[in-house]
């Protein structure tokens, strides 16, 4: 594997964990949106990822492991709104967005599922800083004994 190689991998790792507590930050801003563009309340977002390149199956993912074979790094799959989890149901009647029984539709975002997963992010993060640190010192380090 190349260095530039390690740098493309752990540069994916970054912007895709990046890109994942920038949907976080959003689900916990919207935590109480009861009414959004679309008159509905907010629906809690959820990234996937997938690797780059070419889609395989399990088998050829683990022969091509055993060959010595490098991945190409991460890549958002897609942001999709979580239709599994149930909306939060809030009496108050005095809410302008209440139904005709009192009860107000609040988003299906937990503050406490939100903040683990805020951390899972950033440690993921901190992971593909250490190794981009550590290739680039390797590659310093190369370019020294060329002295």
């Amino acid at each position: 594997m190349s260095m530039f190689s390690a740098f493309n991998i752990t540069a994916t790792g970054l912007t895709s964990q990046r890109y994942r507590m920038d949907i976080i930050s959003e689900n916990v801003a919207n935590a109480n949106t009861t009414r959004t563009e679309d008159g509905t309340p907010y629906r809690r977002k959820v990234v996937t990822f997938v690797t780059k390149g070419q889609k395989q199956s399990f088998s050829q993912v683990f022969g091509n492991i055993a060959k010595g074979y490098v991945g190409q790094g991460v890549k958002i799959g897609g942001v999709y709104e979580d239709n599994e989890s149930q909306m939060n149901m809030v009496y108050d009647p005095s809410h302008p967005d209440a139904d005709e029984n009192g009860y107000v539709t609040y988003p299906n975002v937990n503050i406490i599922t939100e903040m683990t997963d805020l951390i899972d992010a950033s440690r993921a993060y901190e992971a593909n800083s250490t190794a981009f640190n550590a290739s680039k010192s390797m590659a310093l380090q190369g370019l020294e004994i060329g002295k």
